[in-house]
């Protein structure tokens, strides 16, 4: 059922995630936009868009003020790849859907472009780092693949501090661009975040968000389609431990013909107070025959104290498409899989391992840059050992 038919279904009721807070059923794609902040309430926590967020803990974020530091962005690339700083309203993907995202816009100043020629085909990955200096910051990134081109360009966000991106990418007509983009700050940091993609007729996007550090974090991606033939994948991995929060909220609107998304997106969690978000919103639209689209979230909670909350929602308007499907699963470790491997003789500990790392494998694996690939791989076997002490520690306890 589409939200509009839940609107008519239950006669436009309002319903309420907090007392005396009624929060009205809304279509995903009616919420508002507008590069404005004042046209965007600071947040209480009870708005459906950030009800599950520690909104308390961001009103830095909030704050329509100039930032007190300058996040520093190193970048380096292919021979023929343009770096230049350009102005912040001179792409305009798409508006700012949050308070957050608006704020971040009227203060990182001018962006930060990075353009890949028309016919380009790059052998080797751009990279872009976006250093947090331990201060109250924001920046604005600008992606952009010329027609018929074919390259990768990873993100980093490393540092401390508190940090309001915006991050907006178009892929021309007949391009192949993969974005990566890598949060990996301290413990203590806090990043939200908007990104924005407009996908190119008969091009392909594949945006990979990896979350592996941070306090807070919350990434939005938003994707359009320019025209018909678009292909978007659309994939994310996330390990949350004591303390963090990690939070990914999806939009894929389809609006042109025969375009396909597929969103995959998977996390781990472990200690306590670990918490993962995802919200996943598809909305085929009446002009978009032809749509094939699907999306999944898979959480694997590792120990006692962590919770993970997964939703997925499609609005369709038309029955005319190829195929829409969405799925959510959380659950614990699978008894079989830890069984098998125990029974060959692999320990526990490095069997439960193995689980986690094969887990993630197949999102991993197509970020398709290797020495990307293994450090990611070793920070999450990091995380893994520590998970295994907490699980360790807490069969002691009860033992005692």
């Amino acid at each position: 059922m589409s939200a509009a038919e839940t609107l008519v279904a239950t006669g436009n009721r309002a319903h309420s995630h907090g007392p005396g807070s009624p929060v009205p059923l809304q279509a995903r794609s009616e919420r508002p936009r507008s590069y404005d902040v004042a046209d965007f309430a600071v947040p209480n926590g009870r708005e459906e868009e950030w009800r599950f967020t520690p909104v308390k803990q961001l009103k830095a974020l909030f704050d329509d003020a100039a930032g007190t530091e300058t996040p520093k962005i190193d970048a380096s690339g292919p021979e023929g790849v343009v770096f230049e700083t350009v102005a912040a309203d001179s792409l305009k993907v798409g508006k700012p859907q949050d308070r957050s995202a608006a704020v971040a816009w009227n203060h990182a100043g001018d962006a930060f472009a990075v353009r890949i020629p028309v016919e380009a085909e790059l052998t080797e990955p751009v990279h872009v780092n976006v250093a947090s200096l331990g201060a109250r910051g924001f920046s604005h990134l600008i992606v952009e693949a010329g027609r018929h081109s074919r390259a990768i360009v990873i993100i980093d966000h490393t540092g401390a501090g508190e940090l309001g991106t915006n991050v907006e990418i178009v892929t021309g007509d007949g391009s192949e661009l993969r974005v990566v983009s890598i949060q990996q700050g301290d413990h203590e940091s806090i990043h939200l975040a908007q990104h924005d993609a407009l996908v190119g007729r008969d091009a392909k996007l594949h945006h990979v968000v990896v979350t592996l550090g941070g306090k807070i974090v919350r990434v939005a991606t938003n994707v359009r389609y320019a025209g018909p033939g678009g292909d978007a994948e659309l994939l994310g991995v996330y390990f949350a431990e004591g303390g963090q929060h990690h939070e990914n909220r999806l939009f894929v609107d389809h609006e042109a013909t025969n375009c396909k998304s597929n969103v995959l997106y998977k996390g781990a969690l472990a200690g306590d107070h670990a918490r993962s978000v995802w919200i996943g919103d598809v909305l085929i639209r009446a002009a978009a025959e032809g749509t094939d689209t699907f999306e999944l979230n898979r959480n694997l909670v590792l120990t006692d104290g962590a919770r993970a909350d997964s939703v997925p929602n499609l609005e369709i308007e038309t029955g005319e498409i190829e195929g829409a499907g969405h799925a959510s699963a959380t659950g614990r470790f699978d008894d079989e899989q830890l069984f098998y491997l125990q029974a060959r003789g692999i320990p526990e500990d490095a069997a439960r391992r193995l689980v986690v790392s094969g887990f993630f494998n197949d999102i991993i694996g197509k970020i398709g840059v290797p020495e990307v690939t293994e450090h990611l791989h070793d920070v999450i076997e990091q995380k893994l050992a520590r998970a295994a002490e907490l699980s360790a520690s807490a069969k002691a306890v009860v033992g005692q």
